[in-house]
């Protein structure tokens, strides 16, 4: 994917405080540096320097959704756009800003992937929406929703010392559905050429529904220009018609897949039934449990009033983290996010609970063992005795090759089911991955 950092497409990246280093006070203002509120408490401490600077960009074409004009009608002339017509980058000058550098160091001095995750969706819902404007200021604006994440790859480790950017386009639609291809650029001294400085992509679908109706609404078309271009479309329609008989797929189980279950629960009965017989090297996929919950806030909201799909992912990316940390007994090294679902919205005020697992671990590389964590976000309503689920998220990790040599002879053990429902959530996660692989 081209890249011009002169594009008037390009957005800068700042970080959202002033530096805490800084004790001179401005010229007209009498009182002293010491009068400083905590950096924990100076306005923007929580925002994403990314998310504030695509508002400000956006912010023409934002005002039309956030106070669109009453009882305008849907737009009702169909345009054809360009992939180059929704491109857009933004830049973080990680090298010579310092407080942006530490609003994203990780304790690892690499840029944290959680926030990484926040800004890509935000990135992403920006080109969705320029593709769909119809630079109308009378029609009715579609609303915009992240509908899954199709797989994000991190391809190296990504620096905190070194400028950043990230470039994305739309390279499909559908009627109604809209796929969004990102990169995250990081060109260094070792990089002979630019497919190398390409650090993770990502591909992220989302949807358009009618804010009036809420029903589903067709979009711009797209007229790929290049060859590039066309590949990439092709790509991205195979991608769909592989999402479409994956939901086909969805069949009960016959009986060979009777077989595998039976393979798979045949050691979690041997636990459940004669724990002191049980593999040693074998763990139970519910001793892999760990749990959060939290009220969502007003301030974790997107322009539709429903809680940004970024915020999600990184909450649940850390919970992810955390849960192959505690399994593993060794730093975990981010590799993929393998799928995302956005099954339903979820509003401020909701009760979400996020639960995780290590759901599987493929460990035929001893240098690089795999482990493969779910994570599922309920919201819940204790006064009606509701839950639902709202998002399903799938990550892979290894370990950090650093941790490994700290530890000697170290071993990541095999998960296993104890019950035929998580038996069957395995089998459909390895099925679907194995179908991705084929397809690649």
């Amino acid at each position: 994917m081209e890249f011009n950092c002169s594009s008037p497409n390009t957005i800068p990246v700042v970080s959202t405080f002033a530096s805490p280093f800084d004790n001179s006070p401005p010229a007209n203002d009498s009182k002293s540096s010491s009068t400083r509120k905590p950096i924990s408490l100076w306005p923007g401490m929580y925002h994403s320097p990314v998310t504030n600077a695509l508002w400000e960009a956006r912010s023409q074409i934002f005002e039309r959704l956030r106070d669109p004009p009453k009882d305008a009608p849907p737009q009702s002339e169909l345009l054809t756009k360009t992939p180059s017509q929704s491109r857009t980058s933004i830049r973080y000058n990680l090298s010579s800003d310092y407080i942006l550098r530490e609003q994203y160091r990780d304790p690892w001095n690499e840029v944290r992937i959680g926030k990484l995750l926040e800004d890509l969706d935000a990135l992403a819902g920006t080109i969705s929406v320029k593709h769909c404007s119809d630079d109308d200021s009378t029609t009715r604006p579609l609303m915009l929703v992240t509908a899954s994440v199709d797989k994000i790859v991190l391809k190296k480790p990504i620096s905190v010392d070194i400028d950043l950017k990230i470039v994305g386009s739309v390279i499909w639609v559908g009627r109604s559905s809209i796929e969004i291809q990102l990169e995250v650029i990081q060109s260094t001294k070792e990089d002979s050429d630019v497919s190398d400085s390409v650090a993770l992509t990502a591909n992220f679908i989302f949807v358009a529904r009618d804010s009036k109706t809420g029903k589903a609404a067709p979009v711009n078309r797209l007229s790929p220009e290049t060859e590039h271009e066309k590949f990439l479309f092709e790509e991205a329609e195979a991608r769909s018609k592989l999402r479409k008989r994956k939901r086909i797929d969805r069949r009960e189980f016959e009986n060979g897949e009777v077989n595998r279950l039976e393979s798979l629960l045949a050691e979690g009965r041997i636990f459940c039934d004669m724990p002191a017989l049980a593999d040693r090297d074998s763990i139970l996929l519910r001793d892999t449990h760990l749990e959060n919950a939290m009220i969502c806030q007003p301030q974790q909201r997107n322009i539709h009033g429903r809680i940004f799909g970024g915020f999600l992912m990184h909450r649940a990316f850390e919970l992810a983290f955390s849960t192959a940390y505690a399994f593993a007994g060794l730093v975990p090294c981010f590799l993929e996010v393998d799928h995302v679902d956005f099954l339903r919205p979820v509003d401020v005020g909701d009760f979400l609970r996020l639960k995780s697992c290590v759901l599987y671990t493929e460990l035929e590389n001893p240098d690089q063992p795999l482990i493969n964590v779910e994570v599922v976000a309920h919201v819940t309503r204790p006064e009606i005795r509701s839950s639902e689920v709202s998002n399903t998220f799938y990550f892979t990790f290894t370990l950090r090759p650093e941790a490994k040599a700290t530890k000697n002879g170290f071993k990541i053990r095999n998960v296993v089911p104890a019950t035929e429902e998580e038996a069957r959530r395995i089998i459909e996660r390895m099925d679907a991955e194995l179908l991705t692989r084929q397809n690649q």
